[in-house]
């Protein structure tokens, strides 16, 4: 079987002309990754979660070609048992999202499908394509308009939204503006969180920021922070507050409200600022928000600057409280974590480019400049 023949049957693979059963150039697919392959070997690929899962393997694998292949075996699978998750519509966004990151064509007929299934879908798939095939970027958005609200906060669209929305100039986040005084500025304040009795490490750490002349250090504990949040935000912020899966998700819901309300530095308690340098970089921060990007756009929640009450902070909460209420069990990166800054930043650009501006200064870094400020990962 010639490559281009399998190319011509993956982009095919989702017609009805086929059984919901993976077929033999499917079986190729996934005979491509060892991983995948020992998957199908246990579980094999004619339910709708396994098919699903096999697919899922392949794309964080890096192999979105064989992923698309199997994303389709999984929605004929589910166009067939219509009573089955993940919804058809996700299958296809997904599917054509690997095709492009494999360089392929998009099927049209898969485009019609998804059209049919939900618009706001397949206007992100188009407008992504738009974007990396050289078209304009802030028609690329434009196109995909507020299609990231129809997904949880956090996920690839997201980060897909704001990589494409950081290469359009002006900046949609106010970063290239002239520095105007404004009497606002990110408070020298460094907050952190223990739930419990720390380490010898962690309270090394902690003693060692608390040595900072410039900075004022506020330590949490989970008994603290239940009476901080109690106190400033009342008793539903508390009682979700308590009711965390894991201290690193207490620490994720504490940390939105504490520099929402008072402004300052966030530092995961098992991170450390490397010295001078990085103390003098963090007190010459003239933005009013200071975020640090992941090499995929993904948000670092770790460690961030903000003035008090900013607008992506009050974002932030709201989309905060929106996933304690209607998806207490979503993976913590998506609900209370990363997830929820990458979503405002969405919704942040989205308005500045229905013309409803940004009045602040929100200046984003990549993990190069993170690393030349920040120690992370030996302390526990």
């Amino acid at each position: 079987m010639t490559e281009k023949t399998l190319d011509a049957l993956v982009a095919e693979n989702t017609l009805d002309i086929y059984p919901s059963e993976p077929m033999p150039f499917e079986i190729e697919c996934i005979e491509r990754d060892h991983q995948a392959m020992e998957y199908f070997g246990h579980h094999g690929g004619t339910v709708l979660e396994h098919a699903f899962t096999i697919a899922n393997i392949l794309h964080r694998n890096q192999k979105p070609f064989e992923a698309a292949c199997i994303y389709g075996v999984a929605f004929r699978i589910r166009v067939a048992n219509m009573d089955q998750y993940p919804l058809p519509q996700s299958l296809m966004q997904v599917r054509l999202l690997c095709l492009l990151k494999a360089g392929k064509p998009l099927p049209e007929h898969d485009l019609q499908t998804l059209a049919g299934l939900s618009r706001p879908y397949v206007n992100y798939i188009e407008g992504i394509a738009s974007a990396w095939r050289g078209g304009d970027n802030k028609e690329a958005l434009t196109h995909i308009g507020n299609a990231f609200e129809e997904f949880l906060s956090g996920e690839e669209i997201d980060w897909l939204y704001l990589e494409i929305a950081q290469k359009i100039q002006p900046s949609l986040f106010n970063s290239d503006m002239p520095e105007v005084e404004t009497g606002r500025t990110i408070p020298r304040k460094l907050f952190m969180y223990w739930d419990k009795e720390p380490t010898e490490e962690i309270n090394e750490n902690i003693y060692f920021h608390q040595s900072i002349p410039d900075l004022e250090i506020e330590v949490f504990n989970q008994e603290k922070a239940a009476s901080w949040l109690y106190e400033y935000y009342g008793v539903e912020a508390r009682k979700f507050f308590l009711s965390m899966r894991h201290p690193a998700e207490a620490a994720d819901f504490l940390r939105v409200h504490v520099t929402n309300l008072l402004g300052g530095w966030w530092l995961d308690a098992n991170a450390r600022i490397r010295g001078e340098a990085a103390l003098q970089f963090m007190l010459d921060q003239k933005d009013d928000v200071v975020l640090f990007l992941k090499p995929n756009f993904v948000s670092h929640n770790d460690f961030y600057g903000t003035v008090a009450k900013s607008s992506i902070m009050e974002e932030c909460l709201r989309i905060l409280y929106n996933n304690c209420y209607k998806h207490k069990h979503l993976h913590m990166a998506y609900k209370t974590g990363p997830g929820i800054f990458n979503r405002a930043l969405s919704r942040t650009a989205f308005r500045v480019l229905q013309g409803i501006p940004n009045e602040e200064r929100v200046k984003l870094y990549d993990q190069s400049k993170f690393e030349e400020v920040i120690q992370q990962g030996n302390l526990l």
